[in-house]
């Protein structure tokens, strides 16, 4: 099993490449950044995490700027995002983003994407609530197609273009992994037609991990990895996920400043 952080980037933490190298010297696999374009003043959609909202959900740094700044910092630590909102991005720009960021890192992208819960936020963008995930599925599959396709087009609902050149193209090969977040009913069907991998966030619909995951390992036909996110520094909740088959654990961290952020990782790197 390997171990990454997710976590929050913004203006009043830790640098994304201090954090990049810190994360590499300790040897941390991976780091994941979380994604807010922006928060409306007026809020209605509950946060899934409790009743407020904390204060870094509205300080985000652009994940994929920073997560270039973490790659160019490091050699080894593979760079996601935990998750993209990709209702709220354009594909054709997206596959281009991903794909300049898998070149500049030495081929090691990793994009974790999901429909979100801020309803306010995806209206803003034009994403209708009720069908955004139709709209995530076809952005997904477009995304996969320009990465792929010397001469790309697709053509849906919601997504529309014919052919076009999209470069440069990711360094892994057939793409960077895709992985799909989130524990309702209709997770595993995504995760199975268009993912790489599964994404669940630490104790919010995984009461029956094991299960789930041989369950979702079934249906593909293969060993589809799971990588755990926003899990707590704990050796029991290490032990746990080891045992439900959980290939890579997310540790959630907090975002501080420098000097704590770096106190919290030298603690962390005691139980890897």
């Amino acid at each position: 099993m390997e171990f990454g952080v997710s976590t929050f980037v913004t203006d009043d933490g830790i640098a994304p490449a201090v954090l990049g190298r810190a994360l590499e010297e300790r040897g941390v696999a991976s780091l994941y950044l979380a994604e807010h374009t922006h928060i409306p003043v007026k809020r209605e959609s509950p946060w899934p995490g409790g009743d407020e909202l904390p204060r870094h959900y509205y300080r985000t740094l652009d994940p994929l700027v920073a997560l270039t700044a973490a790659a160019t910092a490091t050699e080894r630590l593979r760079v996601g995002t935990g998750i993209a909102l990709i209702v709220q991005r354009d594909p054709i720009l997206l596959a281009k983003e991903i794909a300049s960021l898998d070149l500049i890192s030495g081929g090691r992208a990793v994009l974790g994407v999901g429909a979100g819960w801020n309803r306010e936020e995806m209206r803003n963008h034009g994403t209708d609530p009720k069908t955004r995930v139709r709209l995530l599925r076809e952005r997904v599959l477009a995304v996969k197609e320009l990465w792929t396709k010397d001469e790309a087009e697709f053509h849906g609902e919601f997504v529309d273009f014919d052919p076009v050149f999209s470069y440069p193209k990711p360094v892994q090969d057939p793409h960077p992994p895709i992985l799909i977040g989130g524990s309702g009913p209709t997770t595993f069907d995504r995760v199975v037609e268009f993912g790489d991998g599964w994404m669940p966030i630490y104790g919010r619909g995984t009461d029956a991990l094991a299960a789930q995951i041989a369950e979702l390992r079934e249906r593909a036909g293969r060993r589809l990895p799971v990588t755990m996110f926003g899990v707590p520094r704990s050796a029991e909740a290490v032990a746990e996920l080891e045992a439900a088959g959980v290939d890579e654990v997310l540790f959630n961290l907090k975002t501080l400043p420098e000097d704590d952020t770096l106190r919290y990782l030298d603690r962390l790197a005691e139980l890897l």
